[in-house]
């Protein structure tokens, strides 16, 4: 049966550099965004399914992971939101959106991918890889960035969790510090500082790595940062 991967909250960097890395491993693609319109290109380019979804919405991420058929080897929880300010100054409603999308999103994706997972059986010794993408947020929070910093910090949490519980269930998840700029189209990197952002093709290739982890060796978290980064 063909390897499928299903990759949540697409958009034209990061993720869709996975996209193409995936398809070249031979995965059979579903792209999951809010609006998928912009992402018809990179769809035929690497012969993905579309689907549209809101992942604050249990339904609209239950008919997502209905309409994946098949085998579901991997699931890729991108979801995020943010909104910059003081603490003073914030709009509770965009922070409450916020939340929604990074943490609740993320656990209903992760709850629809480990019941998916846990019901196939193992392939080489496992039954699927759920891989959430997090940010240096999500290990120290930043001034005038709370609402992004609580989401990354459940989203961290979340990940951890689910580790602990589904690695001995032959579930391996793992959760993605991107601990830098990625350079993204539209965000390029100073002229004066070659390398100085993250290759979203190496990244793609991290996640790739993760993938492929044997089971006795499986990371629940690790850390990307470019070469030039002060820790």
């Amino acid at each position: 049966m063909p390897k499928g991967a299903l990759i949540v909250g697409v958009g034209p960097g990061n993720s869709a550099s996975l996209a193409r890395v995936l398809a070249k491993d031979g995965y059979t693609l579903h792209l999951a965004a809010r609006d998928t319109g912009k992402l018809e290109a990179l769809a035929e380019d690497t012969r993905a399914t579309l689907h549209q979804c809101d992942v604050k919405d249990p339904a609209s991420v239950a008919a997502l992971f209905d309409a994946v058929k098949g085998r579901l080897d991997v699931v890729v929880c991108n979801p995020s939101a943010r909104v910059r300010g003081p603490v003073a100054d914030l709009n509770p409603e965009e922070v409450r959106n916020v939340l929604e999308v990074t943490a609740f999103g993320s656990f209903l994706v992760g709850q629809q991918a480990a019941a998916r997972m846990l019901a196939q059986e193992p392939s080489k010794g496992a039954r699927g890889t759920i891989l959430m993408t997090g940010a240096s947020a999500g290990v120290k929070g930043f001034p005038q960035s709370a609402p992004f910093a609580m989401g990354k910090f459940a989203q961290r949490g979340l990940a951890q969790s689910m580790s602990r519980e589904l690695h001995p269930q032959g579930v391996h998840v793992a959760w993605i510090n991107i601990d830098g700029g990625i350079r993204n189209p539209g965000r390029e990197e100073p002229t004066d500082k070659p390398g100085s952002m993250l290759d979203p093709d190496e990244v793609a290739r991290t996640y790739l790595n993760l993938i492929n982890q044997h089971r006795t060796t499986w990371s629940d978290e690790i850390t990307i940062r470019p070469w030039v980064e002060k820790f």
